[in-house]
Formats: structure tokens, sequence, C-alpha cells
């Protein structure tokens, strides 16, 4: 008898979004930049996106030749809203349309509220929650008279659950899940989806800059930060990979999710079914 074999994730998806365009925010680095390149490796062109990005120039031309994709940068401050309209404008003049927009761009301060900096909340939930609005409102109109959409905001666990000393950062991503929410309902009957993706914790450098935050504001060691903190957190005591948080967003960018809206999917090792 002849033995099926089922393909590997990576066959499966190869070039399976040949045609489509993406524009990643946050994406010089770190989860987005594992976003954008499993993109491009299904087939899509690619906008990147990110401040202080020297090697995006050697990045992107690695991406092209590996995936044979158009790709193109933007510094846009995610802070700024003209910033973010003349993001989408050069976008749609180099790919002629945005098809999935993830909105990944985010900082952190870790600080007690009652010493936490106004400057950096407002800086906080201009960055993560208010560029989500700014960019969504920009793709809407095209992905509506196209009759196809996917809109994936890239959340966190702390969407859905709180840790001390993160005010900004645990109100802005909780507002992003009521912001996916809406805009899910209003865009149901358009062919377009919109999801949010809730990693745990991933070895990106926000979260290594994290650790010495944390071990100052909690009085412990770096070591005991990743250990008893972060870690903790995850039953599989394991960081959540880069490759694992870009399957799901080609996942969701396929037609095998069409059905999938409005819905906060957790990628955290278990933490949130504690």
């Amino acid at each position: 008898m002849q033995k099926l074999t089922t393909p590997r994730a990576e066959e499966s998806t190869r070039g399976c979004l040949v045609g489509k365009s993406a524009i990643v925010t946050g994406s010089t680095s770190g989860i987005g930049l594992g976003i954008a390149r499993a993109l491009a490796e299904a087939g899509m062109d690619v906008m990147f996106n990110g401040l202080g990005a020297s090697d995006i120039d050697d990045i992107r031309a690695g991406i092209e030749r590996e995936f044979g994709v158009a790709t193109n940068y933007s510094g846009a401050d995610m802070s700024e809203p003209d910033e973010i309209c003349a993001m989408f404008d050069d976008a749609i003049a180099k790919f002629g349309k945005v098809d999935v927009l993830v909105n990944n761009a985010g900082i952190q301060h870790v600080e007690a509220i009652e010493t936490f900096p106004p400057a950096k909340w407002e800086q906080i939930i201009a960055v993560n929650l208010s560029a989500a609005f700014h960019t969504i409102r920009a793709a809407v109109p095209g992905m509506k008279a196209r009759g196809w959409g996917r809109i994936i905001n890239v959340a966190s666990a702390h969407a859905l659950v709180a840790s001390p000393f993160k005010s900004a950062y645990v109100a802005a991503k909780h507002g992003l899940i009521g912001l996916t929410k809406t805009v899910a309902l209003e865009t149901a009957e358009f062919g377009i989806t919109v999801n949010a993706i809730c990693p745990g914790y991933v070895l990106t450098p926000l979260v290594e800059k994290q650790i010495p935050e944390t071990a100052k504001a909690r009085m412990l060691t770096e070591d005991q930060v990743v250990r008893d903190v972060l870690l903790k957190a995850q039953p599989t005591r394991r960081f959540i990979t880069v490759d694992e948080i870009g399957a799901v967003a080609v996942f969701l960018s396929t037609d095998g999710a069409n059905s999938i809206t409005g819905a906060a999917l957790p990628v955290e090792g278990g933490w949130t079914a504690q």
C-alpha cells in the first residue's frame, strides 16, 4: 500500500499568495521581519517599515532574490498620521494595491504607575494603538472596492491578560483587540477579515530590552526575570519563535481563513489557558 505523506507547512504555503501585496509595520527586525519574510515566501510583494533600519537594503535584496518578489521600504513614524498616509501612497505607487495590512509596530516601557512618564504613555498609545486606527482607515477603502482584504493586528498575550508595570502597553493591546473586533464587524460583508495574533514572549529586541527594565522594576537578576517572570507565564517554558508567528500570519492571509474574523488568536504556549 502506498504511504500517504503530508506536505510540510512551508511547502504547502510557499507561493500561495502570489500576486498580492502587503504592508508590515515595524518589520525591520523581530516579529515584523519574520512576518514580512513569511509573506514574501508565500509570494507576496512587501512594504517594509521601521525606524533606523541601517541594513534594510540588504534585507530587501536578500528577500527579493530568494523569493522573486518586489519589496519597498518606508521609514514612516507610526506616531505620525501624515507619514502613515504617505507610506500607503508609496505602497500603492509601487505595488498598485495593498491586500494585506499587518500592524506590528510596537514599543514598550516598564515602570510603576506612579512614576510612569506621561510622555511614554502618550507615545506607547500612539504607536501601539492609534497607528493601527490610521493604517486600517487608509487600507479599508481599497479592500472594500476589490472585495478582498486581510488585516492582521499583532497584539500580545497582554491583550488578554495583564502584568504589572506595563500600564500603557497592556492598555494599548487591550484596545487593539477592541479595534480588531469592531472593524471585523464593519467589514464582514466585503470579503475582508480582521484578526489579532496574540504572541507570548518572543526573544526579540523589544523583549531583550524589557529584561533589564523588569529586573530593575522588580529588584531581580536578569536570569530571574527570564526564568521566573517571562517564561513562568508560558507552560511550554520556551520563547515563541518568529517563524511560528509568521506561519499564523500567512494562514490568516489565505482563503482557508475566510471565515475567521474578529478573532484574537493566542500563540503563547498556553499562557492564557491558566
